[in-house]
């Protein structure tokens, strides 16, 4: 293994080697490629699914406002409140409180965002087993 000093100890940098005994049977330590810490809590399906619908949103956000990304007014569709809600009408009818603003009819961004969640899962963090 290799360590190399800092600049703040020495104007020069160094690199030292550790040595290994000449009787030892050690290996060196193979690094294990492990899954990402979201991709384990998570499904990554249901990840995908929810990145999909989020750039879905913002394409549909930016047509109703005639505007660039940037320039769509600050509002937050919490896709897991929607889904915590009883029903379609009470999805529908956030959404459209939230886009009570905009003057385009949002008729089919609210029916279209409400079929794509149709059947998606909320994102918990799991419980520790």
């Amino acid at each position: 293994m290799a360590a190399v000093t800092s600049p703040e100890t020495s104007p020069q940098p160094r690199v030292y080697f550790q040595t290994v005994a000449a009787g030892s049977t050690e290996e060196p330590e193979i690094p294990v490629r492990k899954q990402g810490r979201v991709t384990v809590k998570y499904d990554r399906k249901e990840l995908r699914k929810r990145l999909n619908l989020e750039e879905w949103i913002i394409d549909q956000l930016t047509a109703l406002y005639n505007c660039e990304e940037e320039a769509i007014p600050e509002l937050e569709i919490d896709v897991d409140e929607l889904l915590d809600m009883p029903s379609d009408d009470d999805r529908g009818a956030r959404v459209k409180d939230l886009l009570i603003d905009c003057y385009k009819p949002t008729e089919d961004f609210v029916s279209g965002l409400l079929d794509k969640i149709r059947g998606m899962q909320k994102l918990t963090t799991p419980q520790k087993k």
